[in-house]
């Protein structure tokens, strides 16, 4: 690892740029992070003789299964062009301190692991990341980092994913070979949100953050998901995100029903997830369920059905090249998250419809739009042709505020240490 003093000679040498060029489109903006990074770290953290290393994991973006993972489906997701880039240090002690530009620092003792322990989100994501290393069996110690993010909290490109990765890598480099499989890191990552954060999520944030790419992501065994990757070209058009739009923060329930009634389905035919039930026999099974589960369940296992096909058509249209195909599975998909998944609206937040409604105008019946993400609050996505861009950007930020509105690029490289 450099020392704080050859990584800062380095950066104003361009030493590094070549691989900073691997990773941001903007070079001087990422020389920029970085050595305010290292302004951040030497006050608290050491001199100029400290090793360091520089970490960065991407924030991610779900393109296809809404809602999927957290029954085994199948989900097409990618890493983004943002991240949480992190500068880190051993310290020797059993304590990691985290110093997150423009917050409050995270100290975190780590001698004890137990998810009662309390503290802040951000401590307990800390406790839980080292928890899931010491519950694989993996090494994990003390460190001082700070560390800097470019993914908008609660804009559902999940920056909680990124933070967790980013952890998980920073242990795994100061304390074992560098070499955890992106899947054991994700795994940790979802352990920590289910465990430590009380939420009930599937493993496609922290799997599309970790591995890169667009991909094709299949949980039917969640231990070990089936990745493919798929080309990203989306001709003649850029992928917009609007949000955040509303809060996430007193959500948890209305997110942890849609498995839970999913499963409810499942059950009552005889399976653990709805990925083992086919669209044959939950057909065949609407007469008796009926009079067995919720309604609402009904039409959001039907939604988990012809959505979990559905990502699976939107990575072979994109392998094709047909992507008039593609943006017609987008506009389906999003119409079944409307109407049967039911995760955009609720009676006191319905910020998401509007901006469905407002995004549907400014597009003028080209492109297509869809809810991002978890629903109810935070983000839609649009495939908005590029003679729209500026009027589309405009439009919505008319209505939703400057810099609600922003374009997000398909990142090649996952979770890595950058230096």
């Amino acid at each position: 690892m450099p020392t704080l003093s050859e990584l800062r000679n380095g950066l104003k040498a361009g030493g590094y740029d070549a691989r900073l060029s691997e990773l941001y489109d903007d070079l001087a903006a990422a020389r920029r992070r970085v050595q305010r990074l290292t302004e951040l770290f030497e006050p608290d953290f050491g001199g100029g003789d400290v090793p360091v290393a520089l970490f960065s994991a991407p924030g991610r973006t779900e393109i296809g299964g809404n809602h999927t993972d957290h029954n085994n489906g199948r989900v097409l997701a990618g890493a983004i062009g943002r991240d949480t880039l992190g500068l880190a240090c051993l310290n020797g002690e059993e304590v990691i301190r985290l110093q997150s530009a423009g917050f409050s620092r995270n100290t975190v003792n780590i001698e004890t692991l137990s998810p009662d322990e309390g503290g802040s989100t951000s401590d307990r994501l800390i406790r839980g990341v080292c928890a899931g290393f010491a519950r694989a069996g993996l090494p994990y110690g003390g460190f001082h980092a700070v560390t800097h993010s470019d993914v908008p909290p609660g804009s559902g490109l999940s920056s909680s994913a990124a933070l967790e990765n980013l952890i998980g890598l920073i242990l795994d480099h100061l304390y074992g070979q560098g070499d955890l499989p992106p899947d054991t890191l994700a795994g940790i990552g979802c352990f920590t949100e289910n465990v430590y954060l009380q939420k009930p999520s599937g493993l496609m944030d922290q799997t599309a953050s970790a591995i890169g790419g667009l991909s094709l992501i299949d949980f039917i065994d969640p231990e070990k998901p089936r990745v493919r990757s798929i080309p990203s070209d989306l001709p003649g058009h850029t992928m917009m995100i609007t949000g955040p739009i509303g809060s996430h923060a007193d959500l948890s329930p209305e997110y942890a029903a849609i498995p839970q009634e999913m499963r409810k389905v499942a059950w009552a035919l005889g399976q653990e997830t709805m990925r083992g039930v086919s669209p044959e026999r939950f057909m065949a099974a609407l007469p008796s369920l009926l009079n067995t589960v919720p309604d609402r369940a009904l039409l959001r296992a039907y939604h988990f059905l012809r959505e979990n096909e559905r990502a699976l058509r939107q990575a072979r249209a994109l392998k094709t090249g047909d992507f008039a195909e593609f943006l017609r599975l987008v506009g389906e998909s999003g119409r079944s998250s409307y109407m049967y998944l039911q995760n955009v609206v609720m009676p006191e937040e319905q910020g998401l419809g509007v901006a469905l409604a407002l995004s549907e105008t400014l597009l003028m019946g080209r492109g297509a739009q869809r809810v991002h993400g978890g629903g109810f609050a935070g983000t839609i996505q649009a495939y908005v042709p590029d003679d729209l861009l500026e009027t589309y950007k405009s439009g919505m930020e008319a209505v939703f505020g400057m810099g609600s509105c922003f374009a997000v690029r398909i990142r090649k490289q996952g979770a890595v240490r950058v230096i």
